[in-house]
């Protein structure tokens, strides 16, 4: 059941209209340490700066957790379960008719939909029937996590169910040129690019902590290999410590950090016991971690996007990732980090090889990968996504839907400038 405690105040506290009163759903938000939670959290956040009124509606969390209110925002909870095998991540449970009454009483221009779960398709079959246009996001490559967890076999269901989940919003938002391709070639439809920014201030050089080098057992000089995200097949741990262990046999001093957790942690320590497992990092300890490594690793074949690599990139660190997602869309090679071929481990191992035996490519590589990420702020990002909702909210609704059982006609949306 949705918790409407704090629906009536938040009528109280909202004052004026807003441009746009948009609905976000979501079944990630922080604390959760996940891109997808971590990157719409901004998103809700630079919207309210720029006068909107969001409704956030998103599963509890746990039993302290509590709906807020405050001028211009609410958080409606509804409730979740939690994940197999990430315990502290939750799932959103059907919600249909509580989503119907909460937008009958208080009706959004727009719904924003995230995640794909479902809660989400609670959201996408309530707006459908209060003729609420809805747009969303394709954040996660569940499809192809499938293959990672010994149930390949659902890979294509899931697809269909992606397919049809996201050709039913009036449109798809990707981070990368690259993924709008691949889905279209998978016959999704209505795709726009809206890209992702990063935290220059926090993620920063100055960071670097001699003495957290030290706690790891590195000296000043000994290069640290850095990885950040969750422990977990799908991340490619064997092309990591594939990597590191080639790096270890041209320089013996090489150390290597994992910034995180997951189902995989035990595995991993047991196939190398010299890591350092720092576990979960957040806010200035976890841009302390990245700033005091030298080179980021990240050998994940499914993400859509990986706010990491930005993020190790405004750190001044020299990145060694397979060119697609943020990388290809950052990274220039030889000039602001290295990009093997797709899923080439042996280039993989062979640059990071490489890196550690030259302080000073390391050096020149991380000074540009810094200037790349200073460029990518989250205040031009937020522009994109407000140029999306400000369309779909000012669509005609006799343009957007039919008469009963038609397929909804779909809007053109601004293109990306």
């Amino acid at each position: 059941m949705i918790d409407e405690t704090a629906v009536i105040e938040y009528e109280e506290l909202r004052g004026a209209r807003r441009s746009i009163r948009a609905a976000v759903v979501t079944e990630t938000w922080p604390p959760e340490v996940n891109g997808v939670a971590l990157t719409i959290a901004r998103f809700v956040e630079g919207l309210r700066q720029r006068g909107h009124d969001i409704q956030l509606v998103r599963p509890r969390q746990d039993g302290a957790d509590r709906a807020t209110a405050a001028a211009g925002y609410q958080e409606v909870l509804t409730r979740g379960m939690s994940i197999p095998r990430y315990p502290s991540l939750k799932l959103g449970l059907p919600a249909k008719r509580a989503l119907e009454r909460l937008w009958t009483f208080r009706r959004p221009d727009v719904v924003h939909i995230v995640t794909e779960g479902p809660l989400g398709w609670s959201a996408l079959r309530a707006a459908d029937k209060l003729r609420i246009p809805a747009v969303s996001d394709f954040r996660t490559n569940f499809h192809a996590y499938s293959r990672h967890y010994g149930i390949g076999w659902l890979g294509k269901p899931i697809l269909a169910y992606l397919r049809k989940f996201h050709n039913r919003t009036l449109c798809t938002m990707v981070p990368t040129e690259t993924l709008r391709g691949e889905l279209a070639g998978l016959g999704f439809r209505g795709l726009r690019v809206v890209s992702r920014g990063v935290d220059t201030a926090l993620f920063n050089p100055s960071r670097r902590s001699q003495s957290l080098r030290a706690h790891w057992g590195a000296a000043p000089s000994d290069p640290v290999l850095m990885h950040v995200g969750r422990i977990a097949p799908e991340k490619n741990l064997d092309g990591l410590i594939a990597a590191y262990e080639v790096a270890r046999s041209r320089e013996p001093r090489t150390r290597l950090v994992l910034v995180g957790d997951g189902p995989a942690r035990r595995e991993l320590r047991a196939r190398c016991p010299e890591a350092v497992l720092a576990g979960v990092q957040r806010g200035e300890y976890l841009a302390a971690h990245y700033a005091s490594g030298d080179v980021f690793l990240f050998p994940s074949l499914t993400e859509t996007y990986g706010n990491v690599t930005a993020e190790a990139m405004a750190s001044g660190l020299a990145v060694v990732a397979y060119d697609y997602a943020a990388a290809a869309a950052l990274i220039r090679h030889g000039h602001s980090g290295l990009l093997p071929k797709f899923d080439d481990t042996e280039a993989f191992a062979a640059y990071t090889a490489r890196l550690v035996a030259d302080p000073t490519a390391i050096a020149a590589l991380g000074a540009q990968a810094r200037q790349t990420a200073v460029g990518h702020d989250w205040s031009r990002v937020v522009l994109e996504l407000e140029s999306v909702l400000e369309k779909a909210a000012g669509a005609s609704l006799g343009r957007v839907y039919g008469r009963s059982g038609e397929r909804r006609t779909r809007v053109p949306m601004p293109q990306r400038t």
